[in-house]
């Protein structure tokens, strides 16, 4: 089975707005992301985005037109080299008691069970403690960056150095 890093999108890979990414061009890659999902890449690492998205269920956007975010995403990560296995997201606000908001780790699990992707030996890369707990949940370890930062390539360092020594991924 493949092992994978999960990746939270915005404030990880994209810049956190207070008022949600509704529309494609509010969406802002990071500085600083290509070299290390490039690197996680050639590592043998599958690359999934898994994120929480309540701007649906909010009525601030709808399905389509998160759609059309995740095209520009996964277009602007193309030209750089970078490429994306899948992306998840929970369209739920926080009230719908949902499986798949983190930090429930629904669409952790789901994405192992879709890709083939050993949970065990895959990491999560988050800004918040809910994507922590949901790697916690799903029998992944966590590493916790800095909210729009470049802390990417730091957690990437991490993750494999801690895989060249011959650690396995389980827990956190």
């Amino acid at each position: 089975m493949a092992r994978a890093v999960f990746l939270d999108r915005d404030g990880v890979l994209t810049r956190e707005r207070s008022d949600y990414v509704k529309k494609p061009e509010e969406l802002e890659i990071l500085p600083g992301i290509y070299e290390p999902l490039r690197e996680i890449r050639e590592k043998g690492f599958r690359i999934v985005i898994v994120t929480n998205q309540s701007v649906i269920g909010r009525g601030l956007t709808t399905h389509e037109e998160m759609g059309r975010i995740h095209e520009k995403l996964r277009f602007e990560l193309e030209r750089q080299g970078c490429t994306v296995d899948a992306i998840y997201y929970c369209p739920h606000v926080p009230s719908e008691g949902c499986d798949c908001r983190k930090p429930e780790p629904g669409m952790i699990i789901r994405a192992a069970s879709d890709l083939g992707i050993d949970r065990s030996r895959s990491w999560m890369i988050g800004d918040k403690e809910i994507d922590l707990e949901a790697a916690r949940r799903a029998g992944c370890r966590g590493i916790r960056v800095l909210t729009n930062s470049d802390q990417l390539a730091n957690a990437v360092h991490i993750i494999l150095s801690t895989e060249d020594s011959g650690l396995q991924a389980g827990g956190s």
